[in-house]
């Protein structure tokens, strides 16, 4: 806003992979606000976790994936840690910051034999897959094994919840899928050894009163979660046929994220922003540039913007 002008109500942020159509949030009631959580809120929140997400292991809930990911480093020595890029950075620099050493990886392959490995699917902005079997096998040859499944809601097929084995750990997002990334809501998948330790650092009370009533309802909202799984899908192949239309090339992206190439994203980054849209380029691809998708009422200004750059 300093650079290009306008007010907070003005600009379309598409730098996120939140959904922008959020789980309309229910009256909260007081005691939410007024007590502690107690172990049976906790525990009627993961059975319900449990069956959004089809898990069939233990479920620890965190105040967002980020907050799992500052305390994985945590749960053993220092050592040698591997993760598959290029993705979202703040799994290396949480490792890197509690004094381990970080190795980024290009395949999957690569990661067998590392202490610790780390893998986002789908993997954050490219969007590349991988099916559990493939992780079943990848743990098998690796130390530990974290999968971030950040952005799985919508393709539930893809998810290692159903059986975790026994020497790893799966992130889920709560705030993403349901765009209610201010709540700070997620949960971590396991074995009951494990998350002990990991519920040993987030203490008593990991997550708000607020957070767990509105988690519960959401969760619960099966109707809902298929007529957004429905309409991101949607609305991802919209986004698509503007970029396209633009002389951009699809890399790839989920449901919640589009990745694009452009001939110079930096350039293109300012030319929508110049229309008050503001998106996501990298320092290590100059040609990448990742769209969320617009809310409801924001697509006539993002097809403005796009068309505004087009070849």
């Amino acid at each position: 806003m300093e650079r290009w002008g306008g007010a907070p109500g003005d600009w379309v942020d598409l730098s996120t992979g939140i959904n922008p159509v959020p789980y309309p949030v229910p009256e909260i009631s007081a005691r939410s606000w007024t007590a502690l959580p107690t172990q049976a809120d906790l525990a009627g929140l993961c059975e319900v976790a449990k069956a959004a997400c089809g898990i069939t292991g233990d479920v620890l809930p965190v105040a967002g994936a980020q907050a799992a990911i500052q305390m994985m480093p945590r749960l053993m020595a220092p050592g040698a840690m591997r993760v598959l890029g290029p993705t979202y950075n703040e799994h290396a620099a949480s490792f890197l910051a509690a004094g381990w050493e970080v190795e980024e990886v290009a395949d999957v392959q690569a990661l067998a034999g590392a202490e610790v490995a780390v893998l986002v699917n789908p993997n954050n902005p490219d969007g590349r897959r991988w099916v559990p079997e493939v992780l079943r096998d990848l743990a098998g040859k690796v130390g530990f094994l974290i999968v971030d499944e950040s952005f799985a809601d919508p393709e539930p097929g893809l998810s290692l919840g159903r059986s975790v084995p026994d020497n790893a750990l799966i992130l889920r997002s709560f705030g993403k899928f349901y765009g209610l990334a201010g709540l700070r809501l997620g949960f971590v998948l396991g074995r009951s050894g494990v998350l002990n330790k990991l519920s040993a650092i987030a203490g008593p009370w990991p997550v708000s009163g607020a957070a767990i009533e509105v988690g519960r309802a959401a969760m619960s909202d099966t109707a809902w979660h298929a007529a957004t799984v429905s309409r991101l899908a949607k609305d991802a192949a919209r986004l698509d046929e503007l970029a396209l239309g633009a002389g951009w090339d699809v890399v790839g992206g989920t449901t919640l994220f589009r990745l694009y190439q452009v001939p110079d994203a930096r350039a293109v980054q300012g030319a929508l922003a110049e229309q008050h849209v503001w998106s996501r380029v990298f320092p290590y691809a100059t040609d990448w540039m990742r769209l969320g998708l617009p809310g409801l009422a924001d697509w006539d200004q993002v097809e403005r913007a796009i068309e505004a750059c087009r070849a």
